[in-house]
């Protein structure tokens, strides 16, 4: 049979982070996976080892319908490097109604003692971008039995919050078992904007001043606080100037601002170093520059340099298309634009 490689439920079938990846569950990994699954049956939901034949029928029936369909109770990919498997797993027991679904991740045995926190972290925000970002869902969840303590630090560094412990629900070895259940809510659902008020000066002056923030800002030299607060207050006075501050949970988590040109306006952003590394960059921006859209009009240019690959990926997500190459305070400088839809 010719197994399927993309999913109808999904536009992007490929997720990469750095020299890893994820793409839809390959026919030709299914041997390492049954060896992984038979080797880790202590903390999975399967009651005996797995053999070719079952894995092989598993594949060309289960596995192969899930591509075609709109709403499949599971999806589930390989987690590569170097092209090679060294795990898999996805999300699963869809809700597609109350959107929301279970992950699941199991990784190469030998990886597990080494390499733990560095595989689920890698996979974990892999699939949040298919859960947050491409399928717009509310919530994906793990159900854990108790039997890895070290995998509970792991969820929680990146932002799975435990919500429930459920007492002896299985019987290993004569003791029961209990199982955690951590969260992971979307973040859109926790994100507010606000416009800038007086107030916010030294939140924004400490953005600004980051050693991080002035080595990426066309003009490195170091701000003083006199020099902020009269820039601060002009910018606040200004009908030609827009600066919203971003809150997730209610917590200042960054700044996005707008100077209205002639033409066009220029957009800048600045994160705290808190919430960087967690795709909130691209939500920030996509949705400051939505509520710039409800007042003006004028295209939004973004002046990004050419070595800044990040802030590159985060203007092209958030639907900043490039225009052309410039030069910058002699910096190679790339300028993407954003027009209003409509």
């Amino acid at each position: 049979m010719i197994f399927p490689t993309t999913y109808n439920c999904l536009t992007q079938n490929k997720f990469e982070l750095g020299e890893y990846k994820i793409v839809p569950i390959r026919y030709e990994d299914r041997i390492e996976i049954m060896k992984w699954r038979n080797e880790q049956l202590y903390h999975l939901r399967q009651a005996e080892p797995l053999t070719e034949e079952s894995q092989d029928n598993y594949f060309r029936t289960t596995v192969a319908s899930l591509f075609e369909l709109e709403n499949p109770s599971q999806i589930l990919f390989s987690y590569l490097k170097d092209e090679v498997c060294i795990g898999y797993g996805g999300l699963v027991h869809i809700n597609w109604v109350e959107k929301i679904a279970e992950v699941s991740f199991i990784m190469n045995t030998e990886l597990e003692k080494t390499e733990f926190e560095l595989h689920w972290s890698n996979f974990l925000r892999m699939l949040k971008k298919i859960a947050f970002q491409e399928l717009k869902w509310n919530k994906i969840f793990t159900y854990a039995y108790n039997l890895r303590p070290h995998l509970y630090p792991v969820l929680e560094k990146n932002e799975f919050e435990f919500t429930e412990k459920n007492e002896k629900v299985i019987e290993v070895n004569g003791d029961w078992i209990a199982v955690l259940i951590h969260e992971c809510n979307n973040p859109k659902n926790h994100w507010s904007i606000r416009k800038c008020q007086k107030n916010d000066m030294e939140l924004v002056f400490n953005w600004s001043s980051e050693k991080l923030v002035r080595s990426q800002s066309f003009n490195s030299t170091e701000i003083s606080k006199e020099v902020h607060e009269k820039w601060f207050a002009t910018k606040l006075r200004s009908d030609n100037s827009l600066m919203l501050v971003n809150e997730f949970k209610n917590e200042p988590a960054g700044l996005v601002r707008f100077d209205i040109e002639e033409i066009n306006s220029v957009v800048g952003i600045l994160m705290d170093k808190k919430f960087r590394s967690k795709g909130l960059s691209f939500l920030m921006l996509e949705k400051s520059s939505k509520a710039y859209f409800e007042t003006f009009s004028k295209p939004i240019l973004a002046f990004i340099k050419e070595s800044n690959i990040a802030s590159i990926k985060t203007f092209e997500k958030a639907g900043f298309k490039f225009l052309k190459k410039d030069v910058v305070n002699e910096f190679p400088t790339l300028v993407y634009k954003l027009e209003k839809n409509g």
